[in-house]
């Protein structure tokens, strides 16, 4: 009987398995996970009990990975959350993107500045160079912190990701080309001044600040717990005009008496950093939401 040696997807998804990083087989030569989604699963196997997302599904057994990379060359992508892993992407900027001129900084360079304002040393942990020329910086977790990912929070063209994130291994190809490993170390801790960078603030008086003694002001929570839910939960690339909308949205009530402005200003920040949002574009884009929202309603609620 002839065994043919396993083929390079397959020995990348057992390596980082080896690793204790949970894995998820990707569309051949492609970023996406080749999982079916909750529209149309099978009710079988593993969602057996119900449907399980691609996070829930990641595995370091060696028997199903062997199994899954059967059939086809998957791709193989690391579901940093379940692996203990938050993964800095520093990106490329892109050609035709409105967001990205000539002159934009990769990712790269955003990242070696922010260390030097920092004061700290660009760290050394395990690297991945990605097919666009960026980069992957691999790090473990803190223990005990479960960070979710960021867009643009550490700077431009940086992302994060940790749990509800994946990233593409090493050893997988695409159109663009290969992810190669720059660094095979074991990844470093996350430093304490990055962790702290990542960590959502959260507000110190909080929604409970908010006064509750009349019909209006009920209503006034009611809305703040609503729009600070909407900026959470928008979708990349309409996370700032959810904030501004909200900042809109509940400026009346403080021209009216109902919401202190303070409190509206910290529910709004936290809800766009937990987004992703960086702290400085959250405070711009909150003040000048609420600035016009006062000014278009001057008047005050009545008793």
């Amino acid at each position: 009987m002839t065994h043919h040696p396993p083929s390079a997807p397959l020995t990348a998804a057992l390596t980082a398995a080896e690793r204790g990083w949970h894995v998820i087989p990707l569309r051949p030569h492609d970023k996406r996970p080749a999982l079916h989604g909750e529209t149309v699963c099978p009710g079988i196997g593993d969602c057996a009990g119900g449907h399980r997302k691609w996070e829930d599904r990641a595995t370091i057994d060696p028997d199903r990975i062997r199994r899954a990379w059967a059939s086809l060359p998957f791709n193989v992508g690391i579901a940093t959350g379940p692996s203990g892993l938050l993964v800095v992407d520093l990106d490329m900027p892109k050609r035709k993107s409105k967001s990205c001129s000539a002159d934009t900084p990769s990712g790269v360079t955003t990242f070696r500045a922010l260390c030097e304002r920092a004061g700290q040393a660009l760290p050394t942990t395990h690297t991945v160079r990605t097919a666009s020329g960026g980069v992957h910086l691999y790090f473990t977790a803190p223990a005990g912190a479960r960070l979710a990912n960021t867009a643009g929070r550490l700077g431009k063209l940086i992302d994060t990701r940790a749990w509800g994130g994946y990233v593409v291994a090493a050893g997988s190809i695409t159109p663009t080309g290969p992810y190669t490993p720059v660094n095979p170390a074991p990844p470093a801790p996350l430093p304490d001044w990055l962790h702290s960078l990542l960590t959502p603030r959260r507000p110190s008086r909080g929604l409970m600040a908010v006064p509750a003694s009349s019909r209006a002001s009920r209503y006034a929570a009611a809305a703040l717990r609503a729009e600070t839910a909407t900026v959470r939960d928008a979708p990349q690339g309409e996370r700032n005009a959810a904030l501004l909308a909200g900042a809109r949205a509940l400026g009346r009530f403080i021209a009216w008496g109902d919401l202190p402005r303070d409190v509206v200003e910290e529910a709004l920040w936290g809800a766009g950093e937990a987004a992703g949002l960086s702290s400085r574009r959250c405070r711009a884009t909150v003040r000048d939401g609420l600035n016009w929202s006062i000014a278009h309603n001057p008047q005050r609620r009545t008793a």
